[in-house]
């Protein structure tokens, strides 16, 4: 299982990446490769303030259909474009080209509850 360790880590399987007060968020390539090949991602929160925990998307694979998880407070202040077209791409690239979202953070006192990779490895199993 392939888990970056500049990554923060939820117990829902999102990844996040910090750059001062921005994060990019996606789903882990343990959580891709659980839900099987990735049809469509639907996400219609640009610009909506979610807390912590609140459903921000759905990932749809043939399989089944996945909440996708806010790991902070935060604003999306952007949508993976290539995510329309090309959903496959979270299955291909879960921590580059399938990113999901991008958020202006609101409170970065809740990035210490995240977990490390090494965290994440031990809940996921890996």
């Amino acid at each position: 299982m392939n888990l970056p360790a500049d990554l923060k880590y939820t117990k829902e399987h999102e990844w996040i990446k910090i750059d001062g007060d921005m994060a990019t968020i996606g789903i882990t390539d343990f959580a891709q490769g659980e839900l099987g090949d990735i049809v469509y991602v639907d996400i219609n929160t640009l610009n909506e303030s979610l807390k912590k925990d609140e459903v921000f998307g759905t990932v749809e694979a043939v399989k089944t259909v996945s909440d996708l998880f806010m790991p902070v407070d935060g604003t999306i202040v952007e949508i993976n474009p290539k995510l329309t077209d090309a959903p496959d791409s979270v299955n291909k690239d879960p921590y580059g080209d399938g990113w999901m979202v991008k958020v202006k953070i609101s409170d970065a006192s809740q990035l210490n509850a995240l977990l490390t990779a090494d965290g994440y490895a031990a809940i996921a199993g890996a």
